[in-house]
């Protein structure tokens, strides 16, 4: 993580401050920037647990808090009932990642490095089950538009956020199997074990405040600012739950580490479709406020786009699996 996220976490005060002061929109916003730098302490401490427990122990921590930010947010936004707004989080989560990481990837990558290449086999994996959430998005939208088919709605939803778990815990034990450890990938670890643990722990709590201060303050901001519920979803939530993820890809393509930027950014999409949006489905089912998986057309024409056009990046490769990536002249 930056060092000059740290300068952030004062933030974390603020948003305390302006709670028991009553000033709602201010917490809102402090709760905000205060999510970002607890979010990459987060990021740092897991990588740094994952060199010390290995690589299937960390793949698994990686694939457990590699969206827990967004995940602590709309476990809240649930709870009070803000479904347009865990929705809208959910598909502007694959947006950011496929779209605007993966872009700012491939952009300064390619400036700083010329042609980019990367290894398809695992990103077409990725991809390919980003494809079958896409289906499972659409599916609702073109059968269940009435109310008398609500509960069957329900029920649909259910069932397919079982199939979307199963398929995630096969792709994680399948890209197990092809990834190298992750210390000799990156980076070898900067933080002891009892300090990455510390850490991990105080971050989450902070960020579970955090959470809790956002979603209690997005009412009086939609009143006040007139901002919509649908935005704060889809803009405002993944850019501030991802914000060190998102940082994170974009170095590792400026570095030349382009499957590593892949990895962030594709990987992070198929978390939320697979993981995060399941558990938010059994969990609003366990709160007694059930949540379907009906998108409204936007969310699902976007998603739908985007991830073809992940799909159309990922396909063309040579025969080694290898592909060049450039949208900038080499330099001579």
């Amino acid at each position: 993580m930056g060092n000059f996220l740290y300068y952030l976490l004062p933030a974390v005060l603020f948003s305390v401050y302006f709670k028991y002061t009553g000033n709602e929109i201010a917490m809102f916003f402090a709760a905000c920037i205060s999510i970002i730098p607890l979010a990459g302490i987060m990021g740092e401490a897991t990588e740094n647990l994952a060199c010390y427990t290995g690589e299937r122990v960390g793949g698994l921590l990686n694939a457990t808090f590699g969206n827990a930010t967004e995940l602590l947010i709309t476990i809240f936004a649930l709870q009070a009932g803000l479904f347009e707004v865990v929705k809208a989080s959910i598909a502007g989560s694959i947006l950011g990642n496929i779209l605007l990481v993966l872009g700012l990837s491939i952009l300064a990558g390619g400036i700083k490095n010329g042609p980019q290449r990367f290894n398809r086999i695992h990103i077409n994996n990725q991809t390919s089950l980003m494809f079958l959430a896409a289906i499972a998005l659409i599916i609702p939208a073109v059968f269940f538009q009435t109310n008398k088919d609500h509960h069957v709605l329900e029920e649909f939803s259910l069932a397919v956020s079982g199939v979307l778990l199963l398929l995630y815990l096969a792709g994680l034990l399948y890209a197990a199997r092809l990834k190298t450890d992750l210390c000799e990938v990156t980076e070898e670890a900067r933080w002891s074990k009892t300090k990455s643990l510390i850490l991990l722990a105080v971050s989450t709590v902070f960020i579970a405040f955090e959470s809790e201060f956002l979603v209690s303050g997005i009412e009086p901001v939609t009143e006040a600012l007139g901002w919509s519920k649908f935005f704060i979803g889809i803009i405002i939530i993944p850019v501030i739950g991802n914000a060190a993820e998102h940082f994170a890809a974009v170095l590792m393509a400026y570095r030349d580490k382009m499957d590593l930027a892949f990895e962030i950014a594709v990987g992070s999409s198929t978390q939320i479709a697979l993981l995060v949006t399941p558990i938010l489905i059994f969990l609003s089912f366990l709160f007694a406020r059930p949540m379907d998986m009906l998108f409204n057309y936007y969310e699902i024409v976007a998603v739908a786009l985007a991830v073809l056009s992940a799909q159309f990046i990922s396909h063309d490769a040579s025969p080694t699996g290898w592909r060049e990536l450039c949208w900038w002249p080499p330099t001579s």
